[in-house]
């Protein structure tokens, strides 16, 4: 049973996002709940507070994923504005601020799971359509536009998969010289 009080110290967000970054430190296999509640210095009744079972969490934890590196990056390339090369700029630069590894053990945790595979294609899909339109805002012809919107997005899922560089500005300095040679028109 959790102490008394504890289980009003931690919220089903603090289970949120230590589940999600043990996911991304060491794949689905270490997310559980007698060693998170141990990392976090609490019992197992404070975990049972907040969810059913383990897949509820496993559920939350893919949730706030696609909402942190989704939902929430396409707002905040809407909410800066101006055009659609801008925003392009934009999204890029936000994409090469992850370092990739919650990504990674997502796509890695899809390969055994058909329901996370479901939710992945539909995070790819919305994706690549969002940055699809940006280059159809830009001035390029439908399939111009997807192949590039392919090109940045896989190139992008690659690097996730092979192995982020740690140098930020040489990261950022590629992805801006992928921008400039992707939203050139000839």
């Amino acid at each position: 049973m959790a102490k008394k009080g504890e289980s009003s110290n931690l919220t089903r967000q603090n289970w949120i996002e230590q589940g999600l970054q043990t996911l991304a430190e060491k794949g689905v296999e270490a997310v559980r709940v007698e060693p998170l509640a141990k990392k976090m210095g609490v019992t197992k009744g404070s975990f049972y507070w907040h969810f059913k079972n383990r897949e509820d969490l496993l559920d939350a934890i893919l949730q706030e994923w696609v909402k942190l590196q989704t939902n929430s990056i396409i707002e905040r390339v809407e909410e800066v504005g101006g055009d659609a090369a801008s925003k392009l700029l934009y999204l890029f630069e936000l994409a090469v601020q992850d370092n990739g590894r919650a990504e990674s053990a997502i796509r890695a945790w899809a390969t055994n799971d058909s329901k996370i595979l479901a939710v992945l294609a539909q995070v790819d899909q919305r994706r690549l359509n969002y940055t699809k339109n940006l280059f159809l805002q830009v001035g390029f012809a439908p399939f111009e536009a997807m192949v590039r919107a392919r090109m940045a997005y896989y190139a992008l899922v690659g690097e996730f998969t092979i192995g982020t560089r740690s140098n930020q500005a040489e990261r950022l300095a590629e992805i801006r010289l992928q921008h400039a040679i992707l939203t050139h028109q000839h």
